[in-house]
């Protein structure tokens, strides 16, 4: 067979290289002085994560806390390209994109001692193709995995398909590697490669992370998610703060070494207190997710009426109050990406409560009531979620607001009897593929003739014209179909300590190559 190495620039790789031009680079952390080693940090974070499988959750919370003790095979790196983790290098592939050949690091460790081999990786992909939605959307179109020795994985596919290597990077419903003999339908120890691995849990109070002495960083300088990942701290903890006024007054008084996920209204008073704010422009979109499977949204109909019903400016003004932290935006990518179109605007913003009432008439919908399921743990979620409802109901729906915790949110969602809206966000990511509403088995469950037609032919484009073209396709069909409903652009704010250093502004803020200053 003959095969050809994928590298910077080259192979079906380069597709997704190419992808993510538009993205705003991981900054490098800045060396202003020497690291120190030791100490401990405390984190805040928006609750309790529903789950530390990252395989079976799309939270981003989930992804921020296992990639500190989990690993993939692959990640990203300061520039959002692809660059390998626990892989040696990047995937060769056949001529005929076909098949991936994967070498693997040599000498890696798991928490528990043992030894990382090609059984374990082979066991843990098989079991995120049986378990995660992303490895779901794959496993479609995998034919065969096996470990041909121990440190080498090959996998074949039924037809090209580009994003394959960026779906093993994620870092949420992620293809972690995990030991052969911890591998089970519902995990009961959670044992990886990483820097830190787990030692506590004590639910509602802290996540406690430890130095992995055993673990092996890869050589040279940190490089985004990728290169070297220094393990100064001794410790890192996890702590929920469910309530968004809550962690903006504790990093006003300097509670936490970070805090993640703050109102960027709260932007002025955290100038003003002992934590340095931390801002991420552009990060990303807001969406309602409509449960095309079941109950009203089930009819395309009823969903182009909700799309008609909707004013997303006033939904963004209400969630952040400031046009410096949001952008009116219906295209599923801002400017500046090769993915960006100016599709959205032939039906964004409209705010026609007659005509969305005339569509849902025609559709003859007797019963006309919408369950919004929200969360006011993302604060930014609910606010919009109450100016939705106020739309919905000029259009002549009725709304039963049902508002949880993120926790149970994710796992309400998973069940299409008990939900018509949720609320979301994505952080713009480098490949589309990414995203999880390509995915049938998200909560959603988009899966129509045209969904599966344009969604192939993105997936299967051999070049980057190609697969640009493709994707504007793809965003027609969401439009028309309306799976979901973005409600624009928006930046993301957190705080840190001005004694915590090595960190950066990125969509899952991580811990490793971070230290404390004296």
């Amino acid at each position: 067979m003959n095969f050809r190495t994928s590298r910077r620039g080259g192979g079906l790789n380069s597709l997704l290289l190419a992808g993510a031009i538009g993205l705003t680079a991981l900054s490098t952390p800045a060396l202003c002085a020497a690291p120190i080693k030791g100490g401990t940090i405390s984190v805040a974070t928006i609750g309790e994560p529903p789950t530390l499988d990252p395989m079976t959750s799309t939270a981003d919370l989930v992804g921020i806390l296992t990639q500190h003790f989990f690993e993939t095979l692959y990640t990203f790196d300061a520039k959002w390209n692809l660059t390998p983790l626990l892989a040696d290098k990047l995937p060769e592939v056949s001529a005929d994109g076909l098949t991936y050949i994967i070498p693997l690091r040599q000498g890696i460790t798991f928490h528990d001692g043992s030894k990382m081999d090609s059984a374990d990786v082979l066991a843990s992909l098989k079991r995120w193709t049986e378990t995660a939605t992303r490895g779901k959307m794959a496993a479609k179109i995998i034919t065969g995995m096996e470990a041909p020795d121990a440190n080498t994985i090959r996998i074949t596919l039924k037809q090209p398909y580009a994003p394959l290597t960026a779906l093993l990077a994620m870092n949420n419903s992620a293809a972690v590697i995990m030991p052969k003999g911890k591998i089970a339908p519902a995990l009961t120890e959670f044992v990886g490669t990483g820097p830190y691995q787990l030692k506590a849990r004590v639910p509602d109070q802290y996540i406690q992370l430890v130095r992995f002495d055993g673990y092996k960083q890869r050589e040279g300088e940190p490089d985004g998610y990728g290169g070297a990942r220094k393990q100064y701290l001794d410790e890192i903890r996890f702590v929920p703060v469910s309530n968004a006024n809550t962690r903006v007054e504790s990093a006003v008084a300097g509670q936490f070494d970070y805090v993640d996920s703050l109102p960027v209204e709260s932007l002025p008073k955290l100038k003003n207190g002992r934590s340095d704010p931390v801002m991420l422009k552009p990060f990303g979109w807001p969406r309602l997710v409509l449960n095309t499977k079941q109950g009203i949204m089930s009819n395309q109909a009823v969903r182009q009426a909700v799309q008609l019903a909707l004013n997303e400016e006033d939904m963004l003004y209400a969630a952040f109050g400031d046009k410096n932290f949001y952008k009116l935006n219906g295209d599923l990518y801002p400017e500046g990406f090769p993915w960006a179109t100016s599709l959205g605007g032939k039906v964004y913003n409209k705010g026609d409560a007659a005509g969305a009432k005339k569509l849902v008439d025609g559709a003859n919908v007797q019963d006309r009531k919408i369950r919004i399921l929200t969360s006011q743990q993302y604060e930014f979620h609910y606010k919009m979620a109450l100016v939705a409802a106020e739309y919905l109901k000029a259009a002549g729906f009725t709304v039963d607001m049902q508002v949880v915790d993120w926790a149970t949110l994710t796992q309400r969602r998973q069940d299409p009897a008990l939900w018509d809206i949720f609320i979301t966000h994505s952080p713009f990511l480098p490949e589309p593929a990414l995203i999880d509403f390509p995915s049938k088995d998200a909560p959603g469950w988009w899966d129509t003739p045209r969904r599966n037609q344009t969604l192939d032919a993105f997936n299967q484009a051999r070049s980057q014209e190609e697969r640009v073209k493709r994707w504007a396709d793809v965003q027609q069909a969401v439009y028309d179909e309306v799976p979901f409903i973005k409600v624009g652009d928006f930046n993301a704010q957190a705080a840190r300590s001005p004694a915590l250093q090595g960190t950066n502004a990125v969509p899952w803020p991580y811990f490793w190559n971070a230290w404390k200053s004296k």
